[in-house]
């Protein structure tokens, strides 16, 4: 096996489940790593400065920026997201496959940066069904739902980018399948390097 990590980005549709999956995916599986993104919004309640977010002014977000400290960030509804560097690479470097939650544009961003991650669009059944997420959380204000709705349909174009769409319908199957999709790809980067390095070792022999 590829002793090197793979990076999985993880997006979606605000309420489509994402943050749920992830959770499991963490609780049910060893090896993999969730990156902890910094933003300028404030706490929901129940979350944990340094575990859910590292929550940061927009101040402090800048100096992250100018110091290059991010691998990549974004604008989402009059807040900024960014993912640090640092603690990326180094868990990838350990072997864990380190699972990034962000937002359509620092996906195709991270994507250019490192070719061979695997990106996933986590969506709902239907629109309906997104609304419905999206009220019952009970934190979001009708002026932002009808934001987080409208930024829905913009990202819907972008989605095409994607290497796999997951609907998340029901959250038992949905987990099951996205670590397969992650252990797919796993191997495949590791055949790729395999036949890489028989590659060379044949050529050598020809020389």
């Amino acid at each position: 096996m590829n002793k090197k990590g793979i990076l999985v980005v993880v997006s979606g549709f605000s309420g489509a489940g994402k943050g749920t999956l992830m959770k499991m995916l963490m609780e049910n599986y060893d090896n993999y790593s969730l990156s902890i993104s910094a933003t300028t919004r404030a706490p929901r309640e129940g979350e944990v400065n340094g575990k859910d977010y590292f929550f940061v002014t927009k101040e402090e977000f800048q100096r992250m920026i100018n110091n290059d400290e991010l691998l990549e960030y974004a604008q989402y509804v009059d807040n900024y997201y960014g993912t640090p560097r640092s603690y990326v690479e180094s868990e990838l470097e350990k072997g864990k496959d380190v699972i990034l939650e962000i937002e359509i544009q620092g996906a195709l961003s991270i994507h250019g940066r490192y070719p061979d991650s695997l990106l996933i669009f986590v969506t709902p059944p239907s629109a309906k069904e997104l609304k419905r997420r999206l009220i019952n959380r009970g934190t979001e204000t009708e002026e932002n739902i009808k934001k987080r709705l409208n930024r829905a349909a913009q990202e819907a174009v972008g989605v095409e980018n994607y290497d796999y769409i997951l609907i998340n319908d029901d959250l038992n199957e949905s987990l099951e399948r996205l670590h397969k999709l992650i252990q797919d790809q796993h191997m495949r980067v590791c055949h790729q390097l395999d036949f890489i390095s028989d590659m060379s070792k044949q050529l050598r022999t020809l020389e």
